[in-house]
């Protein structure tokens, strides 16, 4: 779809932040413009309907900046190994880029300003788990040491690192990486 470049400033929240700002904001835009109710967000940067993936942020931080990039499927879905894909013209939401990409300009400026305006987190948070998949959603593992692990989603910390309950009960923060609903 695009992406945005975001300079940090002294006092911003975290920059990794932005990715659940950024979730928030693609999903709070697509919904404006008609997108099913079904629509949530996925740690720590998809956005999905029934279970497919739907979108996608990747952030990119060079020296004082970050990039901030969006795939959004319009009228057709990638195939990807082991996940589900599909378009918002498949559930029966066809878009034009033009007014996706309005829609997601106005939402990110407003929030952005959220953000650095004292809204992290608890305001992001809180409007994030409203979007979000519910807690109890099994989730797996994608990388790094735990690759494999499956736990329940416990919800989020005050840093936007995910919470997983595990099946023997300890609780299992992940700072970073990749997530995909359990099979």
């Amino acid at each position: 779809m695009g992406s945005v470049t975001v300079a940090l400033r002294a006092g911003d929240p975290p920059p990794h932040s932005l990715a659940l700002l950024t979730a928030l904001v693609v999903h709070d835009a697509l919904r404006s413009l008609g997108a099913p109710q079904g629509l949530v967000i996925k740690w720590p940067n998809d956005l999905l309907v029934e279970g497919a993936k739907l979108a996608g942020i990747l952030l990119e931080r060079v020296d004082n900046h970050v990039v901030v990039g969006v795939g959004i499927n319009l009228v057709s879905a990638p195939d990807i190994a082991g996940r589900k894909t599909t378009h918002l013209a498949a559930v029966g939401c066809p878009m034009d880029r033009d007014s996706v990409a309005g829609a997601m300009a106005s939402h990110f400026m407003e929030g952005l300003a959220d953000w650095r305006g004292g809204g992290w987190p608890d305001a992001v948070l809180a409007r994030w788990y409203a979007a979000a998949l519910p807690r109890g959603t099994a989730l797996t593992l994608g990388e790094g040491a735990h690759a494999g692990l499956t736990g329940r989603f416990d919800g989020l910390e005050r840093d936007g690192s995910l919470a997983l309950m595990l099946a023997d009960g300890r609780r299992l923060i992940v700072h970073a990486g990749d997530v995909s609903l359990a099979t």
